[in-house]
């Protein structure tokens, strides 16, 4: 840990990075650590989707911090051996952020940093939603929204008929589970006592046409998860202690799955996508590009100086 901490000191800002990927299952990770990783997968999502001009980057920069504690503090995963048997499995079920999962893979090398500026192009194998055919360290190809939870659901119950011991997260949008198959995922979850589960709902509050609570309110969403049997956490989804102590509850509770409802903001880190639903599926332009990277090199300098 202290060779893992004087790396991220010396390097800062500019090899960082190494040094989060030599990070193993069971040693742990500083906040410092996390966040300045989640620093990194915020640049590479403003970088996917302006290289790409589309995609979604307000969903994928207010999921980026529990994305980077899954791969790199809570899942047991290699990039070497993406397929493993005994891997934990991750579905992002809102798979139009797709940009937040490859940017997490490229940080815990999975696949190269530099591909992600071909996401979305003619011949990449980084498509608009994932596709575990093609991209190393997806498990499950998503899009249509409220079907990865079902895939999920699935997958934890084949680990229960194997008796295996991995575990399956699933990572929802509060939007997404305005969706009626979330709920049917959710009521075969809870009956089948799925203790194995875990599903963070990315409660950022807007969709594409604007609040959840004025298009189709799904409050109170945790009191809806308890209703289905699961045992409810409510964190906020920035805060790197909240999420590791929500998880170890999560990985504690026997006899149900377990919903993580995430407070974030939409489009976290660039000053003028924070709280703006417009930029749900928009791209920066080369200007808004340059002003986002900004915010996110000054954020990375702050860290480096704690």
């Amino acid at each position: 840990m202290q060779q893992m901490r004087d790396l991220m000191r010396v390097r800062c800002p500019a090899e960082y990075k190494a040094a989060g990927r030599r990070h193993r299952k069971g040693k742990k990770m500083e906040n410092l650590e996390l966040e300045k990783i989640a620093n990194e997968v915020r640049k590479g999502i403003v970088t996917a989707v302006h290289s790409a001009k589309s995609g979604h980057p307000g969903g994928s920069l207010s999921a980026a911090d529990i994305l980077t504690y899954l791969y790199f503090e809570e899942m047991n995963v290699d990039p070497k051996n993406p397929k493993m048997a005994d891997r934990d499995r991750f579905v992002l079920s809102k798979g139009h952020v797709a940009p937040a999962l490859y940017s997490v893979l490229a940080q815990k090398g999975f696949i190269p940093a530099e591909d992600l500026k071909t996401l979305r192009h003619t011949g990449s194998y980084l498509q608009g939603h994932p596709d575990m055919k093609h991209t190393p360290g997806i498990d499950m190809s998503s899009g249509s929204l409220g079907q990865g939870f079902s895939a999920a659901a699935g997958m934890a119950m084949a680990a229960k008929l194997d008796n295996k011991d991995y575990r399956v997260y699933a990572l929802a949008g509060d939007g997404e589970i305005q969706e009626g198959q979330i709920w049917e995922a959710a009521m075969w979850a809870g009956f089948r006592k799925l203790d194995n589960l875990v599903l963070v709902v990315d409660n950022n509050g807007l969709q594409i046409d604007g609040n959840i609570a004025d298009v189709c309110s799904p409050y109170p969403i945790d009191k809806k998860f308890e209703a289905f049997n699961f045992h409810v956490i409510n964190i906020d989804g920035h805060n790197f202690d909240e999420i590791r102590a929500a998880f170890k509850e999560a990985k504690e509770t026997k006899g149900m799955p377990t919903a993580i409802i995430a407070k974030t903001i939409k489009g976290k880190g660039v000053s003028f996508m924070e709280n703006e639903a417009s930029w749900h599926g928009s791209a920066p332009n080369d200007e808004q590009y340059a002003v986002a990277m900004a915010d996110l090199e000054k954020a990375g300098e702050a860290l480096c100086q704690k």
